[in-house]
């Protein structure tokens, strides 16, 4: 029997990450959507752009993996989750899923006020952090935003010394001291790995 396309919905966050994993592990019959990563900074609007990617994908996919965490949205995402009968990725962001639960937890209690960048993050932290939040402009703002942070970790995937560098800049810019953790993509490609199970599983 022909092996049949699947389809992973994705914050647009992990996107190199996935095409990574699929390309690394050959799961040919991976496809990937994305919701815009910019969404981040309205987490309310996640679950409606999920859904409305569910719903539209129904007619062509059997099998549907939702590559998100919660991602700030209190919930909301895995009420969608539910009432769509799919599954997604466990955790509360990507930061958990690629740290794993438990180093995560243990980084949390030792300093609540931590900053984390993922190789997306660091990839794209000028735009996303300090243009969308508008630290460019009124610099007072990184006060307001980061006035109760510490310290910024960077979750590495990737052996990437130019992502580390910008890293290390963005902890500079504010004002916050620096971390490096090589986490490589851990939950995202368990998660991913158990998805492509349960299609052969399904298929047979």
């Amino acid at each position: 029997m022909a092996e049949q396309a699947a389809l992973v919905i994705a914050c647009g966050a992990l996107a190199r990450e996935i095409t990574c994993l699929i390309e690394l592990n050959q799961w040919t019959n991976l496809r990937v959507q994305c919701v815009p990563a910019k969404i981040h900074n309205h987490p309310e609007q996640i679950p409606d752009a999920v859904r409305a990617l569910i719903q539209k994908a129904r007619p062509v996919y059997n099998n549907i993996y939702i590559a998100f965490a919660d991602c700030g949205t209190g919930g909301l995402l895995d009420a969608v989750i539910e009432q769509e009968k799919v599954q997604r990725l466990p955790g509360a962001h990507c930061y958990e899923f690629y740290a794993g639960s438990e180093a995560f937890e243990a980084m949390q209690e030792q300093e609540l006020g931590t900053f984390y960048l993922t190789d997306f993050l660091a990839r794209h932290f000028d735009r996303i952090i300090l243009s969308e939040l508008g630290i460019n402009k009124h610099p007072e703002l990184r006060e307001v935003y980061f006035s109760n942070y510490k310290k910024l970790v960077y979750l590495a995937q990737t052996d990437n010394p130019e992502l580390a560098k910008r890293a290390q800049d963005a902890a500079i810019k504010l004002n916050l001291d620096y971390e490096f953790r090589r986490t490589d993509y851990g939950g995202l490609q368990h998660g991913l790995k158990q998805f492509t199970e349960s299609i052969v599983q399904w298929q047979n």
